[in-house]
């Protein structure tokens, strides 16, 4: 076993000196520089909009969403699962910082964790296994030789730090026990395989032993006789492997991939992001494709930001590390049958993480790499770029040539769509996807747009009935028997001084406003610079947040006043809100909440609009709805702040009395002009705050 030693204070000091955070939190993260700050998606919990900040000056981290926070050295340990030494010779390798370090004594060698020992025991195969492909005689005549074969140069094959396990039965294995590898981390890894004689199939495929009684367990490397497909994390360090056998023999399956262990879990790792993080950033596109050595084929052609799942069907995790560096994703299929299934498996999850997908299909019975090995890197490059394809709009050409005529098969197809579309987070680019589907469909873009919005409900009412469910289950964990709900005695929850009973409602329906309505526009008339009155549009949260801003009023209610933060975050950030951030939250009790808010448990009947009579409906009178409920809130919240503080006088000193009359004076005051207008009129310099 190899083991970490200690670096001594001197050179601790040295590295975090020269060590710069947004640097360092960018090989992971794709930042965008604001201000004096650096903002982008958190990597420690899912997020469609922007709270995590980097401050470069100060040296930290911290996220506004979930709370994370700390130093470079932290976010190392947290993201990597990093020991604190590990996480200083990462900083030290990357600054070029030579490190003095110390032997760790005996009883500090104990403390080792077995996950560093995966770690470091999957890093040594690494470099064994590359080393025999350039080395070793069958590891040249074998693997290396189907690596050129497969129009993979020397510097490729380096880079993804390709190898070659030997046919033998154990040679691995026997390899890392010399070098002080324990049986346990070799079979944790999958690396190795351990079974009992009997099971091996007879002592016959065994081969040839010692003078020595033979054990009752034999050993087995799980990986001989293939090329190996080193596994990395974003930050390079190796967590397993994938090896494709060169054997014509039929039972032995074509690739083996390393089992989930404490350190790698295949659903949550993209084979080739190592790679091609940097260039997904700087291209803003991902490519996804199908297997390993297409990643590899890819990056040869000059496409490097390509990268594939490993061993997997395409999942939610893996969608969303792409996301950490673009929301863009070209999935590459071969244009087979199995092909285009799998690619129609992929949209939905897709499109259901606010991703913009396209498509490019190769020639039946081709596939990247060998397209690239036909006909070039550029001749690739350019079919790339002349045939991507619309998602969505390729899903519905291809399930519309298997409907012709069939009017029920056309129900189903249109209902189809419409659920694909519906889960575009886009309000814009749902609108199109409608437009363009509604004429290829050849029905009306009301008739579609119908189904979409049907869909989009029956969603929701899934999630918040999900949601329900996960609550029930919640209380009755929580409830003890000696507590059950009937036997309970009802107790007056405390309350605000002078809170008005209507206020929480009030605030309830603002919160709904900005998460149903949050992003529509509504006409304001202010005063230009000029004197003159304009007509402006600005969003629903943008409003709500500006009025609420501008009189430093907060809600009441807790979980109001945290969406309402959040609210105004994403504001701040991207002028829109973005409400599968609340679905999604990994805070129960503000999921709950939320979702409970946006569902609309109440709809008209047909009933109505058959006897011809037209109720309107919310949207309808948006803006008069908006006008009211801020003004109910603001002046019911000042009318609050200002009993408060007249409750305080009874008992403040006088300096106290001084200032508690001059906050007085302030809400009355703002209180008055409330009353005599009580239009919303929003600031004109909004991008300010």
């Amino acid at each position: 076993m190899q083991f970490i030693s200690m670096i001594d204070q001197e050179t601790i000091q040295r590295i975090m000196d020269a060590a710069r955070i947004e640097e360092v939190i960018g090989d992971f993260v794709s930042l965008k520089k604001r201000g004096a700050n650096h903002i982008g998606c958190c990597p420690f919990h899912n997020e469609k909009t922007p709270s995590f900040y980097v401050s470069p000056s100060k040296g930290i981290y911290k996220c506004f969403g979930c709370g994370e926070a700390g130093d470079v050295v932290k976010f190392l340990m947290k993201h990597e699962h990093y020991t604190y030494p590990e996480a200083l010779q990462w900083l030290a390798r990357k600054y070029n910082i030579e490190i003095v370090e110390e032997e760790l004594t005996p009883e500090q060698k104990e403390r080792q964790t077995e996950r560093d020992g995966l770690f470091h025991v999957s890093e040594f195969a690494q470099k064994y296994f590359a080393d025999l492909l350039f080395n070793d005689e069958m590891g040249r005549a074998v693997g290396l030789s189907y690596f050129h074969q497969r129009g993979m140069s020397d510097e490729i094959i380096k880079r993804f730090g390709l190898g070659y396990c030997l046919e033998g039965w154990s040679d691995f294995t026997d390899h890392a026990r010399k070098n002080g590898y324990s049986d346990t981390v070799l079979e944790k890894t999958g690396l190795t395989i351990f079974k009992e004689k009997t099971e091996a199939g007879g002592q016959n495929t065994e081969p040839s032993g010692t003078d020595n009684p033979e054990p009752k367990v034999r050993a087995y490397d799980r990986f001989r006789g293939r090329v190996m497909f080193p596994i990395y994390s974003i930050s390079g360090r190796v967590l397993g492997f994938s090896g494709r056998i060169l054997s014509s023999e039929k039972k032995a399956a074509k690739y083996v991939n390393s089992p989930d262990s404490d350190i790698y879990n295949k659903s949550r790792i993209l084979y080739g992001l190592f790679q091609a993080r940097a260039a997904i950033a700087k291209a803003n596109k991902c490519y996804l494709v199908e297997g390993n050595v297409d990643v590899v084929s890819m990056h040869q052609s000059g496409v490097e930001n390509t990268v594939a799942s490993c061993g997997t069907s395409l999942t939610v995790e893996q969608i969303r590390l792409i996301k950490r560096y673009t929301p863009n994703v070209t999935v590459l299929y071969d244009g087979d049958t199995a092909g285009i299934k799998a690619a129609l498996r992929a949209v939905d999850l897709l499109f259901a993480e606010g991703m913009h997908v396209r498509l490019v299909l190769f020639p039946d019975g081709e596939d990247p790499d060998s397209y690239a090995q036909k006909y070039g890197s550029s001749a690739l490059q350019d079919y790339l770029a002349q045939h991507e394809d619309n998602f969505i709009m390729f899903k519905t050409r291809v399930l519309l040539d298997g409907v012709k005529d069939d009017p029920i098969r056309r129900a189903e197809l249109i209902s189809d769509t419409a659920h694909s579309i519906a889960l575009v987070s886009d309000m814009l680019e749902r609108a199109e996807y409608i437009r363009e589907c509604a004429h290829l469909l050849h029905v009306g873009e009301e008739v579609l747009g119908n189904a979409v919005a049907k869909a989009a409900a029956q969603a929701r009412q899934k999630a918040y009935e999900q949601v329900q469910k996960e609550q029930q289950r919640s209380d009755a964990a929580e409830t003890a028997p000696e507590e059950r709900p009937e036997e309970k005695t009802e107790t007056a929850a405390p309350t605000q001084s002078a809170q008005p009973a209507f206020l929480p409602e009030v605030e309830r329906h603002l919160v709904k406003l900005m998460l149903d309505y949050g992003n529509e526009k509504v006409p304001q008339e202010v005063v230009g610079d000029d004197g003159k009155k304009q007509l402006v549009e600005y969003t629903v949260a943008e409003i709500v947040v500006s009025e609420l801003r501008r009189d430093n009023l907060v809600m009441t209610h807790p979980l109001c006043q945290r969406i309402f933060e959040q609210c105004s975050l994403m504001v701040d950030m991207t002028h829109s809100v973005d409400t599968n951030r609340f679905m999604n939250s990994s805070d129960e009790q503000l999921r709950v909440f939320a979702i409970s808010l946006m569902m609309d448990t109440y709809t008209l009947s047909d009933t109505w609009r058959n006897k011809g009579i037209f109720v309107p409906k919310p949207e309808d009178n948006l803006l008069q709805d908006l006008t009211e409920s801020v003004y109910t809130f603001k002046s019911g919240r000042l009318a609050q702040m200002i009993d408060t503080l007249r409750e305080q006088l009874r008992s403040a000193t006088v300096d106290e009395e001084r200032e508690l009359l001059a906050q007085i004076q302030q809400y009355s005051a703002v209180a008055r002009q409330l009353q005599k207008a009580r239009n919303i009129v929003i600031a004109p310099h909004y991008n300010s705050y």
